[in-house]
């Protein structure tokens, strides 16, 4: 079975990189749309969205956000890492079918808290930038090896 491990705020580097990357699909934004309750046609209504700017529904910029958190919670740190803040700014909108890829970067350390910044940049599968931003989290303070679990299983209707 698949295992996932952290870095503890101790093997932290600056300079230290990650990445992660996920496809993000119709049923992704459709699944976004149900826990926030952000129903706007632009991210749900296909007929609504090809009248807008961008000509066809795209993913909500906060979906786009949590995958940094993902990238956060399974790379760098990863599991056992506590978010503390993170800064956004959207360059480019995202639509189903796109790849997004994460790249983590430390760029401090601080002690009192075991705090670390991370810069965080999202591109496209065409290496266009669509996110950035800063994220400050605690660093795990004991090593994890933990097996992977699954994603939990939705369903949608309606």
């Amino acid at each position: 079975m698949p295992q996932i491990s952290n870095y503890t705020y101790d093997e932290i580097t600056i300079g230290q990189t990650a990445t992660y990357s996920k496809l993000i699909e119709a049923r992704d934004i459709q699944l976004f749309a149900a826990v926030s309750g952000d129903v706007n046609p632009v991210h749900l209504d296909a007929a609504f969205a090809a009248t807008t700017q961008f000509g066809g529904c795209i993913a909500h910029g906060m979906l786009s956000g949590a995958i940094i958190s993902a990238a956060i919670a399974m790379e760098l740190p990863g599991p056992g890492t506590i978010y503390l803040g993170q800064t956004l700014r959207f360059s480019l909108p995202v639509k189903p079918g796109d790849t997004l890829t994460v790249h983590l970067q430390v760029t401090e350390k601080k002690d009192k808290r075991r705090m670390v910044t991370l810069d965080c940049k999202v591109f496209n599968q065409h290496d266009k930038l669509v996110l950035s931003g800063i994220a400050e989290v605690m660093a795990p303070g004991e090593k994890l090896v933990l097996q992977r679990p699954a994603l939990p299983l939705v369903r949608i209707e309606g």
